[in-house]
């Protein structure tokens, strides 16, 4: 039995608004250690199965660098990375995965896995992995239900039904009687004192043929918009890019939603058989603030503090310095979030209404919400440092033997200083070199490509000026990452 963990990174995190953004999600943000989220998903796959295959990521086109890059920084090597060009939910992202996975002759065992959990024991979940492994062979659905350690209502709760017949193993498994929506907080105390419930993980095990099966009697059209997405897509170096056309009309729907929820008692549907293998493991889907609060390493008057802080007279708090000092005093149960071009300051009790200001922001065509000040490429990336009215300054940073697109400006000039390292200046017909110190003007409407030839980081200053600065003054004629027009 191979399996074939199917990692999904497709969130937004806008709860975790002002360090998740939209093209720098929480799942590439390191929250909890010195790894990111994603990098720790498939760290955690290690040691996990003999039969364990490379893992196949399903993420947004805008992150495809991102991701590639840093599962290159932890020496994970994927399957293939599945690019979606716009986010329809989990179910057909898995039904992208499992139409990849599914080839003749092969129909290994999906182990779904979001990209953005936490869980503390790792020999715990490969354990819990295992027997939902023997399960899915089966050809059962299974999904993983987190033993709660409290009255939660910012999940959904799985209601458990008898025990499966014939299985002996720990954890043992369950048919699942219903899934249920977040409870108001009188419920949720009622089903946690009850101990006939767990919470939703969103994690799920079954083989590629049983998914492709369920979601095409249950959802037939997201399974056809899936089957012409994949027919019609193509393999773009370690991508594979599905068809932007055909699943843009693919309807928006999750895998509980569009399957699990309609497979539930002793008997199921379509054949089907659904059941719920128990997690005890230090789960946390870091879905808000306050769960980095209970995640993270507290001092005694229970405060997280992350970066250059200062508190005093401060308890039970969550404090983040990205950029600057930040002071907190006489606070209790509030979160502080600094960030370059952003400062975020809630009580515990209402974190989760920081994705209403991101609403907000949207609203307005605000910045904030998408980028951070600092903006990564797959050539390195480049960080604001100051504008004004017809001019502003970026701080480059170029990765060694990397090299931007040989590209032109309609409505700009560039002047470049470089301050460490050596640049490789492709101005028009002229190549030449630059070092520490050394500056070159780039015209409007010249072609210009910078390179870093070294093996160290290349830095350089970028002062634009120019009637329009915008990032989509951009004409590219070469690209080696395939981003030319």
């Amino acid at each position: 039995m191979e399996i074939l963990p199917v990692v999904l990174s497709g969130g937004s995190g806008t709860r975790l608004w002002p360090l998740s953004r939209e093209h720098y999600p929480k799942q590439l943000l390191a929250l909890t250690g010195e790894k990111s989220l994603l990098q720790e998903t498939l760290l955690r796959l290690e040691g996990m199965s003999e039969s364990s295959l490379p893992a196949v990521v399903v993420c947004n086109e805008e992150h495809r660098f991102l991701v590639a890059e840093q599962a290159r920084e932890i020496s994970h090597t994927p399957a293939t990375i599945i690019l979606e060009p716009i986010g329809r939910n989990t179910a057909p992202a898995l039904t992208l995965a499992a139409l990849a996975a599914a080839q003749p002759g092969s129909d290994p065992v999906l182990l779904v896995m979001p990209a953005d959990h936490v869980i503390a024991d790792a020999d715990a979940f490969h354990a819990a992995v295992r027997v939902g492994a023997g399960l899915a062979e089966s050809g059962r659905l299974v999904t993983f239900g987190i033993v709660p350690t409290r009255a939660e209502t910012g999940f959904g709760y799985i209601h458990l039904g008898a025990a499966v017949e014939g299985v002996v193993s720990d954890p043992s498994p369950y048919l699942i009687d219903a899934f249920v929506e977040k409870p108001d907080g009188d419920t949720a105390r009622r089903y946690v004192a009850s101990g006939q419930y767990l919470w939703n993980s969103g994690m799920f095990m079954m083989r590629a043929s049983v998914w492709n099966k369920a979601i095409g009697h249950f959802r037939p059209d997201i399974a056809e918009a899936c089957q012409r997405a994949m027919a019609q897509g193509h393999a773009d170096s370690d991508f594979f890019r599905v068809d932007a056309g055909a699943f843009k009309s693919c309807a928006s729907d999750s895998i509980d939603y569009a399957v699990m929820e309609k497979v539930t008692g002793e008997q199921g549907d379509a054949g089907l058989q659904s059941v719920v293998v128990p997690l005890d493991v230090g789960w946390s889907d870091v879905g808000a603030w306050p769960a980095i609060w209970e995640v993270g390493e507290a001092d005694a008057d229970g405060n997280v503090a992350k970066g250059d802080v200062y508190t005093h007279g401060t308890r039970n708090s969550l404090l983040v310095a990205e950029h600057r000092l930040v002071a907190g005093v006489g606070l209790e149960d509030m979160i502080v979030i600094e960030t370059a071009d952003a400062v975020m300051v809630a009580h515990k009790d209402q974190a989760q209404d920081v994705k209403k200001i991101v609403e907000r922001l949207k609203a307005e065509q605000r910045n904030e919400r998408l980028s951070h000040r600092r903006v990564y490429r797959p050539w390195g990336n480049y960080e604001g440092i100051d504008a004004g009215d017809r001019f502003q300054v970026k701080r480059i940073t170029v990765k060694p033997n990397a090299a931007l697109s040989l590209q032109m400006h309609h409505h700009r000039a560039e002047h470049w200083i470089v301050v460490r390292g050596t640049a490789r200046v492709t101005r028009g017909e002229e190549v030449f070199l630059l070092t520490e110190n050394q500056s070159t003007y780039i015209p409007i409407g010249v072609k210009h490509r910078l390179e870093n030839p070294g093996t160290l980081p290349l830095e350089l200053i970028e002062v634009q000026s120019g009637g329009y600065l915008g990032e989509d003054d951009i004409v590219r004629y070469e690209d080696v990452y395939g981003r030319k027009q």
